[in-house]
């Protein structure tokens, strides 16, 4: 087993420990006798750092996890060469880190002590991130004034810069004080992380000593889960870094619409109503050149063997349009087989044609994507296929128009 240093202080950044075991495989990994380093458990992700056994010998730690029997393995980025069970080790904890861990957990404990103080809603689940952190809530619905709130509470918590203290109670003693959540029964000894008449609860992570080493908590969004609604948050350096990024974002955005910052909503809100508008546009005028090239395709094109078999490439069309174009021929006339293509942007295959002509244009189409390299399919009378570039098309489309024809 291995003793667990940061359970009674999560400051400790430096410690000397044995090896107690070396790992070569599948992961080059270290178990120590002692250790600072934190596994990942609870919601809370692994410290990171170094293991030196003299001043030529340091061992990046890339990752830790719990074990069997209570052990802590460290995984390294490079094999531990000449270490041996009973060296005498030093490590050193990426205190940057450490502390973002801390923040981010403590700050997780006052919000959610927060959401129950205030509307009884317990936290079900916890996750950090490299980036963000979420709590799970089980609440039926979660509204705009209660997140603002439950927000608010815990910044004058960490404003008031109340202690947080670490203690060890049995499981009997801890089912007397009241936790916010009791965990399962797995333990006789619980660790409690109190902070000072607001929130107590068993848990085993790195914490900070004063709520107000939390500095700020920012919630983020909301959104609907299984179990309830997930908030997602960020706490101390986190937050400043993040409203930060969100500034230059709105700063950037709003210079774009030459805006003042608290105008963007508005301004995409109006360009959103603009894009809608010309893309409505766009396809009215899209239907209505469709249906004119199609009428006067049909005019050139001569009657033969009762159907008006149309063939045609286009260099300045994309899918939809020749898609389109497929369907106004077959609709204007009875007697209509369009077999067509654009090479621009993607190079595709369209073949059509008017209910009750003879051909299945599905089959046709697998046969001329089997030749050209392509995939598609469809149905008898309207089928597409997509093919990797432009070369044989013209080839492909005349040897389809001739069999067709004969």
């Amino acid at each position: 087993m291995t003793t667990r240093l940061y359970y009674q202080d999560s400051f400790l950044y430096d410690f000397d420990a044995e090896i107690r075991e070396v790992i070569e495989s599948p992961r080059p990994a270290l178990v120590l006798d002692r250790t600072a380093f934190y596994p990942t458990s609870g919601g809370q992700v692994f410290d990171t750092g170094w293991i030196t056994s003299d001043p030529n010998v340091k061992l990046r730690v890339a990752e830790v996890a719990d074990a069997e029997n209570g052990r802590v393995v460290h995984y390294l980025e490079a094999p531990p060469k000449d270490l041996k069970p009973g060296t005498r080790v030093h490590g050193q904890i990426d205190a940057t880190r450490r502390r973002d861990h801390m923040q981010q957990h403590s700050g997780q404990h006052v919000l959610s002590a927060a959401f129950i103080r205030l509307y009884n809603m317990p936290t079900v689940s916890f996750h950090m991130a490299d980036d963000y952190c979420s709590i799970d809530l089980e609440a039926p619905a979660l509204t705009k004034e209660q997140i603002e709130s439950a927000e608010r509470l815990a910044n004058e918590i960490i404003l008031e810069n109340r202690a947080v203290d670490i203690r060890f109670v049995t499981r009997d003693e801890a089912a007397q004080l009241g936790l916010r959540k009791l965990p399962p029964a797995e333990h006789d000894e619980l660790r409690l992380i109190d902070i000072r008449d607001f929130d107590l609860t068993a848990c085993g992570g790195t914490h900070v000593s004063q709520t107000g080493q939390i500095a700020s908590i920012l919630l983020r969004k909301i959104e609907k889960v299984r179990q309830g609604w997930r908030v997602e948050f960020v706490a101390g350096q986190r937050a400043v870094a993040t409203a930060r990024r969100d500034f230059t974002t709105l700063t950037e955005t709003a210079a774009l619409f030459s805006a003042h910052l608290y105008d963007v909503p508005q301004q995409a809100r109006k360009s959103l109503d603009e894009i809608r508008s010309l893309r409505k546009q766009r396809e009215q005028s899209q239907e209505e050149l469709a249906s004119a090239q199609a009428a006067a395709l049909l005019a050139e094109t001569p009657e033969a063997d009762g159907r008006k078999l149309v063939v045609r490439t286009f260099s300045d069309r994309d899918l939809n349009f020749v898609k389109l174009l497929a369907q106004k021929l077959t609709r204007l006339s009875p007697h209509a087989v369009a077999i067509l293509a654009t090479t621009s942007p993607q190079p595709s295959l369209v073949f059509a044609q008017s209910a009750g002509q003879p051909f299945d244009m599905g089959a046709l189409m697998k046969e001329t994507m089997t030749k050209l390299g392509g995939r598609g399919g469809g149905s008898k009378d309207m089928a597409q296929g997509g093919i990797p570039n432009a070369d044989g098309i013209d080839a492909a489309l005349k040897a389809v128009g001739a069999t067709l024809a004969a």
